[in-house]
């Protein structure tokens, strides 16, 4: 009798990579982001990336990362993990999210409010700017298990 494969890839690592995968739809020139939420069965929910709200053209708003707020992409780009809740094809209370980048504080709340108790996060390059301070803070008071990711070797 056969024996089953050995070297067959993690459910992190799968649900990472796609995450990665997902990233590159994003038409940001500077950062490119991704989250897939999935169930404890690891069942996809939903996939997510950076980008403008969904109908408006990637090139009708600005990505520039620096000037007035109403002149940069902050005012305008839908984060990842956002993107993934609100793609989502079933409520997503007690699933984990996996992101590309550590969440900041506006995507920690919507973590959060939707009940998902855990977040696999690859990058942690912005811990030390405030929005990623306070997400980290709303997260341990809300009880959301934190891991960071490592790629397999």
């Amino acid at each position: 009798m056969e024996k089953p494969r050995e070297n067959a890839i993690s459910w992190d690592e799968c649900l990472m990579r796609m995450a990665r995968l997902i990233a590159e739809r994003s038409k940001d020139p500077s950062t490119q982001a991704g989250a897939v939420v999935a169930d404890r069965h690891n069942v996809i929910y939903g996939l997510g990336y950076n980008g403008f709200p969904r109908g408006i053209d990637s090139d009708k708003l600005p990505w520039e990362r620096e000037g007035e707020f109403a002149d940069t992409k902050y005012a305008y780009v839908c984060h990842a993990e956002e993107n993934a809740v609100y793609n989502a094809n079933a409520p997503v209370k007690g699933c984990k999210i996996y992101c590309t980048l550590f969440p900041c504080n506006e995507c920690a709340k919507t973590i959060i409010q939707n009940g998902i108790t855990e977040v696999i996060y690859e990058s942690d390059k912005y811990k030390d700017v405030p929005a990623f301070k306070a997400s980290r803070r709303l997260f341990e008071l809300a009880g959301i298990k934190l891991r960071q990711y490592q790629t397999q070797k």
